[in-house]
Parts: structure tokens; sequence; C-alpha cells
């Protein structure tokens, strides 16, 4: 199973439509959206993926509060299922506790990853690339309950998205 993962998209539109893009062609089968999305143009693309995805408000979403119920948009912590899989969902890292397989944050725009007793924590970076000129995702692979994570970015000025394989320690 493979879970795309995006955040602070902010009012990027062309980037967030590139970074789904870039996740559809790498056959992910989930799309999660950890907040500051901005726009209901966004919630659009994540629908339009035909891909089961949901997202959590950022702190930058309050425009987007009106259209709860219409798309798969929650506030923080949000907790889902994935086959077997219990994910928590949040923007502000306020959340942190390791009461779910994978707990995905937000707000800082910075990429980081790391596993702690068996507990992914991940933190997809930036799409609107407003701290530094890369726009990132990133991918989760679970296979026999093992997390493989891979970041990807791409500088503003390049077409290519560039793969790091992280190392989980």
């Amino acid at each position: 199973m493979k879970i795309g993962i995006l955040s602070d998209s902010h009012r990027e539109t062309e980037l967030h439509k590139e970074a789904i893009e870039y996740l559809l062609e790498q056959k992910v089968d989930y799309l999660l959206h950890a907040g500051d999305i901005m726009l209901e143009e966004h919630l659009k693309m994540l629908e339009e993926s035909n891909l089961p995805y949901a997202c959590v408000y950022g702190n930058n979403d309050t425009v987007l509060i009106p259209l709860y119920g219409k798309y798969n948009i929650f506030k923080e912590p949000h907790y889902l299922k994935i086959e077997d899989l219990k994910i928590k969902m949040m923007h502000l890292p306020y959340f942190m506790s390791a009461d779910a397989d994978i707990v995905i944050s937000g707000h800082t725009h910075i990429f980081e990853s790391s596993l702690s007793n068996g507990t992914l924590f991940i933190n997809p970076g930036e799409v609107c690339a407003r701290e530094k000129p890369l726009t990132e995702c990133a991918i989760v692979n679970v296979e026999n309950g093992k997390f493989e994570v891979e970041h990807y970015f791409r500088e503003l000025n390049q077409e290519n998205w560039i793969k790091r394989k992280v190392e989980l320690i």
C-alpha cells in the first residue's frame, strides 16, 4: 500500500496540482493532506484524483470551515483507518503522542520522518515552496507491517522530481 502525503499548499495552485499529479504517477493508493490547503480549488483537485483522501484544517484554513461535509476535511487531530493502519493527522504538531501507527503533521514546512516504538511520525514538508525554493511531498509504503518513507522534492526551476529514500532508525 502506498500513501501519498502533502502539506502546506497555501495559495500555490500550480504546485499543488503538480504534487498531486506526481503522486498519482507514483501509483499511490491514498492521498492525505496535513493542512493549510487554503483554497476550495485544492480540495476539488484531491477529490478529482478519484483516490480515497482526507485532509485536516490548518491554521490558515478558516475560509474552508463552511465546506465541512462537502469534502473529506476534518478538524485536528483527525483519526482514520486505512486497511489495518490507525492514522492520526494534524496540521499543528501539538498532538504528537504515539497513539496511532502513523502520525502525520504539517505547519513547519520542514520534512521530518522518524520511527519510535513502531509509530511512524512524518511531516512531508511544504508543497508551496515558501520557506525554501523546493516543492515537497512524501510517500509511505506499507508492506508486511513495515514502513518505507520516500521524500520527493523538486527545485522550482527544475522539471524533475528527486526521490530520497529515508532511513528509518
